[in-house]
């Protein structure tokens, strides 16, 4: 059920982005007024176009790493929602003095401004890669040891160890949500992000290299995401301050191999091609009984359904434009910052 947040002003940091396009959406229809800060690094503001002429909707077009744009976007509102990174180990890897300034100085200085400006909740979204190389027999919890094999799950956990030190310490009610490995389509789609990727790969009849086949990952849709989103500002502050909540569904984590499989189900004549030694060592999987007990939150989507969904449009002539490196569906290129 959608909550009433009606009385309530959210400001969307990175809201233009991949899941931040849906949670904005989201959000109005439970009755919000919703104010977007973004940068638009990726020539990503046609992910707003459907919202831009609502009533309760508002834009601004700002760098998170600049004070007076965030006072500006934050002054007013009940809650932030900080989305906006450099998002995941390829576009950190190329520009890591950026991501380190995006993803955790001006992360930290946001939400320690919160409390001047009267705000009330912050939910900051970390990740699961924090769990970086885990037995993947057993499951982590969210007080499992973090094993970061990145510099963005460096800069995650940075921030993460920031909000919960000063959650005691200040009036505005910090959560951690480390989120699963996002899929699922959005107003600015991504085709950089396993699922996606490999399986309009096959579809659009290209050959797909896959390294390190058998290693885990959990995975989460977009509109589940913006879900656990909803579901912890609408949650009892009691339940929330200073939390870290997993998002995710354990019924929904796989191998490279086995997603592989679930799109050959669906695409006739694929070439694919196993490699071992990917650059990326990550392997894991994840418990989520935690925000399912606490908060009661359950994922409705499942990539079994979705991977259908997807060859069924690229074999109707959807998403034909997808290219290498192109920054409308992909972060590991960023295309403009001021």
């Amino acid at each position: 059920m959608t909550p009433d947040l009606s009385e309530r002003t959210v400001l969307v940091v990175g809201g233009a982005g991949y899941v931040g396009s849906v949670l904005s959406a989201r959000l109005l229809d439970a009755g919000a007024r919703v104010r977007v800060l973004d940068q638009l690094i990726y020539d990503n503001g046609f992910a707003l176009h459907h919202l831009l002429d609502h009533p309760r909707f508002g834009f601004s077009r700002g760098d998170l790493r600049n004070r007076a744009s965030v006072t500006a976007a934050a002054t007013g509102t009940t809650d932030v929602v900080l989305l906006a990174a450099l998002v995941g180990d390829p576009v950190c890897r190329r520009y890591p003095e950026l991501a380190e300034q995006v993803n955790h100085e001006a992360a930290v200085q946001l939400h320690d401004m919160l409390a001047g400006l009267g705000v009330r909740r912050f939910v900051f979204t970390s990740t699961c890669s924090n769990y970086g190389i885990h037995d993947p027999s057993s499951f982590a919890d969210e007080t499992s040891e973090l094993n970061p094999q990145s510099l963005y799950a460096e800069t995650k956990i940075a921030v993460e160890e920031h909000v919960l030190a000063g959650a005691s310490r200040t009036t505005t009610v910090g959560t951690v949500l480390r989120v699963a490995t996002a899929y699922g389509l959005s107003p600015r789609a991504r085709f950089d992000l396993t699922v996606s990727q490999f399986t309009r790969d096959l579809a659009a009849g290209e050959e797909l290299v896959v390294y390190d086949a058998d290693t885990w990952r959990p995975y989460c849709h977009v509109q589940d995401l913006s879900s656990a989103v909803l579901t912890v500002l609408d949650a009892p502050p009691g339940l929330v301050r200073g939390e870290v909540f997993n998002v995710g569904d354990a019924d929904q984590q796989f191998t490279k191999r086995m997603l592989v499989d679930e799109a050959l189900k669906h695409v006739d004549g694929a070439r694919v091609v196993y490699r071992e030694g990917d650059t990326d060592p990550r392997n894991y999987r994840v418990a989520f009984d935690k925000i399912a007990t606490v908060l009661g939150y359950r994922s409705r989507h499942c990539v079994q359904d979705y991977v259908g969904d997807l060859v069924s449009a690229v074999r109707a002539g959807i998403f034909t434009d997808v290219r290498p490196g192109d920054p409308r569906y992909g972060n590991h290129v960023v295309a403009h910052l001021c």
